[in-house]
């Protein structure tokens, strides 16, 4: 890592709050990124809006740096359409005010139930939305102490290592000597899927632009695949296990390229501005039924289990956070519009506090 990148962030402690009660009678507004209609992400403005409390089981974390995702990105411009109607989106407007899903910050406060955190402690991870703002209120169990060799920046960028883990891990059931594709490998989840998959002991196969080619080779990829000058699909090789993040093939291209037995893991991708990938991943269900090869659907389940165990990886220096863009929090809508255009190479992180 560079020098940029390590350097630590200088942090004010939170203010000390020893109960919900102490939260209630703190100053009650915060700084936050605000989404009150979809569009463009210059949509987004900076308000003071109230600072939320937390329940029984939830802790309050001072945000000290957010991820800006795709995710953030869809839910934002709210396309694909189809995502208007789930829990993340609403109808006609934004349910939730306040976007944004990864973090890094100081617990401020701990809500009744909660034994595994006290105020001060420095935690990191993903919740469904509140991370664009000072504040946010997080369920205890989908958080996990901040690895101690990372800045809050860096921390911000790992709970997408989730995603990672539990497809190669659990999904695709990667074992040592296997052989992986990963495509789409060197954006925000692909960067972290080449590491795990080269320190699960696989041989991986990088495909990305460019610009990325040496980086790939220094993450751990045995072979990377400059797609703007080489085509994977024609170049004969079979692969136990590919990793798709982008969508841009088609599904019988991708299962040419697998073992007879190998499995196939669609997350995320393209798709049409109304369903996304979502109909994609119907086809892959529906014809996963008729072949020996495995076709799976993947969405990441965040727990403070599996950030603890990309912690251990973090700590023994096997997989690193690859920052490529930084903003603060008034240009939290750069951020996303950097990631929308799919330009990001690694993760892009929202600096709210420093």
């Amino acid at each position: 890592m560079n020098a940029t990148t390590k350097a630590t962030m200088h942090v004010t402690p939170a203010t000390t709050i020893s109960s919900v009660d102490a939260a209630e009678a703190a100053p009650t507004l915060m700084k936050a990124i605000t989404h009150r209609r979809y569009g463009a992400p210059d949509v987004l403005t900076l308000e003071d809006v109230a600072r939320p409390v937390p329940g029984p089981d939830d802790v309050l974390v001072r945000v000290m740096a957010a991820g800006a995702s795709i995710g953030d990105h869809h839910i934002v411009t709210g396309k694909p359409y189809l995502i208007r109607a789930t829990p993340f989106g609403g109808l006609p407007r934004p349910r939730n005010l306040v976007p944004g899903s990864a973090m890094a910050g100081q617990v401020a406060a701990v809500g009744k139930n909660v034994t595994t955190f006290t105020v001060g402690d420095d935690v990191y991870g993903e919740t469904t939305r509140g991370a664009f703002a000072e504040y946010v209120v997080v369920a205890a169990n989908k958080v996990a102490p901040r690895p101690t060799s990372l800045t809050f920046e860096e921390a911000a960028a790992v709970p997408w290592a989730v995603t990672a883990l539990q497809a190669l891990r659990d999904t695709a059931g990667l074992k040592a000597g296997q052989k992986v594709l990963i495509n789409g490998a060197a954006g925000a989840v692909g960067t972290w899927a080449v590491q795990l998959a080269k320190a699960m002991g696989a041989e991986v196969t990088a495909v990305c632009s460019t610009r990325n080619l040496e980086r790939m080779r220094e993450l751990g990829a045995s072979e990377v695949i400059d797609y703007t000058k080489d085509d994977f699909v024609k170049g004969g090789a079979r692969f136990d296990v590919v990793l798709d993040l982008v969508g841009n093939r088609s599904l019988s291209e991708f299962r040419s390229v697998l073992t007879p037995t190998g499995t196939y893991i669609a997350c995320g991708g393209d798709g049409s501005d109304w369903v996304g990938p979502f109909g994609r991943l119907i086809v892959l269900l529906i014809t996963s039924l008729f072949s020996k090869q495995k076709l799976k659907a993947f969405v990441a389940n965040p727990n403070a289990k599996d950030l603890a165990v990309l912690t251990g990886y973090v700590e023994r220096g096997e997989i690193r956070p690859i920052l490529h863009g930084r903003f603060p929090l008034a240009q939290t809508a750069k951020a996303l519009a950097l990631v929308g255009a799919g330009r990001a190479q690694g993760s892009t992180v929202v600096t709210v506090a420093g």
